[in-house]
């Protein structure tokens, strides 16, 4: 449901009745942090220190521009004091680049994009080219997180591209990221088909990544064993739950969802491009359980891939599909712009952003378990962002008519009245993300052209 104003004089008080119900005001105090004459980027991440003293950020160029960043920063909350975290050698306009960067949930370390150096106008920055690269704060040291190994006949436990936005699991011992393979781009390039797919995958701190031979410039030794977990198809057959790309996603809860026997099941939620009976894409939201033991082959083959397939998912990585919309009046999530499935941090909600009856996106609520989705934003214009959620209680914040939002849900998905906490500002808020504690709401927004970093600080 969504309430447009009425245009008969006669119903506009009823009108203000019913969406005061919906909607209030409760403005936070909103302070801007950082104000060089530079980008300050947060990427949807973990940006807060553990302890929430620091905020980091990457200083990218424009906001497809990691290739050309060199340098990963962090902000004081308090004092707006900046420190440079990490800095690239030889850096230039094809890489190496970094950005993307995380906070771990309670060590201080932090995790980010890296391209391969060293970077030129023949090996450049490039999706099917980076890394994730640790920095532990305490030791002033870094390494490879994941291991790359491109040539045949590959190993398993280390991937063969690269790996994107990686986040932290609630333990902090794993990583989750998107991925794209450099065997299937290369492959792409010399037949003229179809084999560059997007998708995703997990690395565990605990499971030794295997030994690498960097004998030719583009493997990397890691130190988290990493493997991919969901199957992709360059064309799904009609009507089949074949998934042609994986991407944008997000850990389900702290420690993943409740099944019905009260046990935990660790998985990461993501968006699904599929083919419809009529042959048509459609975005759905899908599951995968994670399994504890990564390194056991699965039922599709080689964990390490071949010259011609990709790497398959371990055993026990089960993919299961939430979300049914091909009949709706407007299928699929929405595409209209870049978001993320998220998850309440108990695990039992996924958030998503999808179509109301008259064509305006909204917020979406589906169960981890699965079950019917429900609408729980009903805003006269778009949502304009990721949804992102308390660490501690089921709300959740969201930008929608260039101000942030926040809002609660009970535990049948049934949601309070949505407040805003900030402004109506002159440019489009993004980049959300909570405090540890819960009592801030950090986001990046444009002032005079830099991307700066604004707080808002609950009353």
């Amino acid at each position: 449901m969504t309430l447009n104003k009425p245009k008969n004089y006669l119903f506009s008080a009823l009108f203000m009745m019913v969406t005061s119900t919906l909607f209030s005001q409760d403005i936070w105090q909103v302070k801007q942090l950082t104000h060089q004459k530079k980008n300050h980027a947060m990427d949807n991440n973990q940006n807060f220190s553990p302890d929430d003293v620091w905020i980091v950020y990457d200083t990218r160029p424009n906001e497809g521009g990691i290739g050309e960043n060199a340098i990963i920063e962090k902000v004081n909350v308090q004092n707006g004091e900046t420190k440079v975290v990490y800095q690239t050698e030889h850096a230039n306009e094809y890489g190496p680049g970094v950005g993307a960067v995380s906070y771990h949930p309670s060590k201080n370390e932090l995790v980010f994009i890296h391209g391969l150096p060293p970077s030129n106008k023949e090996k450049p920055y490039a999706m099917h080219r980076r890394l994730g690269r640790i920095v532990d704060e305490t030791t002033n040291s870094s390494y490879w997180m994941d291991s790359r190994d491109v040539e045949a006949p590959f190993t398993a436990g280390a991937l063969r591209g690269g790996t994107h936005r990686h986040q932290w699991s609630g333990d902090g011992d794993w990583l989750g990221y998107t991925y794209n393979d450099a065997i299937m781009y290369d492959l792409e390039e010399k037949t003229g088909e179809t084999f560059n797919l997007r998708t995703i995958g997990v690395s565990k701190r605990n499971l030794k990544s295997p030994k690498v031979t960097a004998k030719n410039g583009e493997n990397f030794q890691g130190g988290w064993y990493s493997v991919l977990v969901v199957k992709v198809v360059p064309n799904p057959r009609p009507g089949t739950e074949e998934i042609s790309k994986a991407y944008s996603d997000w850990w389900v809860g702290q420690k993943g969802y409740q099944r019905e026997d009260g046990s935990w099941q660790m998985a990461r939620a993501f968006l699904g491009d599929l083919k419809t009976k009529k042959g048509e894409k459609l975005t759905e939201v899908f599951i995968v359980d994670i399994p504890e033991e990564i390194n056991v082959e699965g039922p599709e083959g080689s964990l390490a891939g071949t010259s011609t397939t990709m790497p398959m998912p371990p055993a026990g990585a089960e993919v299961k599909r939430l979300t049914y919309t091909e009949n709706a009046k407007y299928p699929g999530v929405t595409t209209d712009f870049r978001h993320w499935v998220t998850s309440s941090m108990d695990g039992a909600f996924l958030s998503y952003l999808a179509k109301d009856e008259n064509g305006i996106d909204q917020v979406f609520l589906i169960p981890a378990l699965g079950g019917e989705p429900k609408q729980v934003s009903f805003h006269e214009t778009a949502v304009q962002s990721t949804v992102r959620w308390h660490p501690k209680t089921k709300e959740f914040a969201y930008i929608c008519n260039n101000q942030v939002f926040v809002n609660t849900v009970d535990e049948e998905m049934n949601p309070g009245k949505a407040s805003s906490i900030t402004p109506t500002f002159d440019t489009v808020p993004f980049a959300i993300n909570y405090s540890n504690d819960g009592k801030k709401i950090a986001f990046n927004k444009d002032v005079k052209g830099y991307v700066q970093i604004f707080i808002a600080e609950r009353p």
